[in-house]
């Protein structure tokens, strides 16, 4: 079993920056694609950006990929993947929730819920505008 811890996660003003970092225990998520996922209160669960299992491989989503706002990497080293976002929106309210899979799937599967089988708990970003 993988078990996913995500933390970075807090309070920030609008165009601060944050952080998150997606640590992994239990197996090696090194062959794994991680994604991560945004859900704000009363939406559903939405896709946020992905990495392939050796990092030669992002997808963003559009709401997030303008400007180089967010950045997804890893390091596989560490067992641990991060997102750097930056510009932050009052919009970027969520929680944040990393999630990965060891299958080799189609890639444009990976902006979906149902294409991951290990999910993290979450942490909480809020910006303040």
């Amino acid at each position: 079993q993988v078990q996913l811890v995500e933390s970075g996660g807090g309070l920030v003003q609008a165009g601060g920056s944050l952080r998150l970092s997606c640590a992994a225990s239990g197996r090696t998520v090194s062959n794994y694609t991680v994604g991560w996922f945004r859900q704000a209160p009363g939406t559903e669960r939405e896709f946020v950006a992905t990495i392939n299992w050796n990092g030669a491989y992002t997808y963003y989503s559009d709401s997030v990929k303008g400007q180089g706002r967010f950045g997804i990497s890893r390091d596989n080293a560490k067992n641990t993947v991060y997102l750097q976002m930056n510009s932050l929106k009052s919009e970027d309210t969520a929680l944040y929730c990393c999630a990965a899979d060891q299958n080799r799937r189609p890639w444009s599967d990976y902006r979906k819920v149902g294409a991951y089988n290990f999910w993290g708990q979450g942490t909480q970003v809020t910006v303040s505008s």
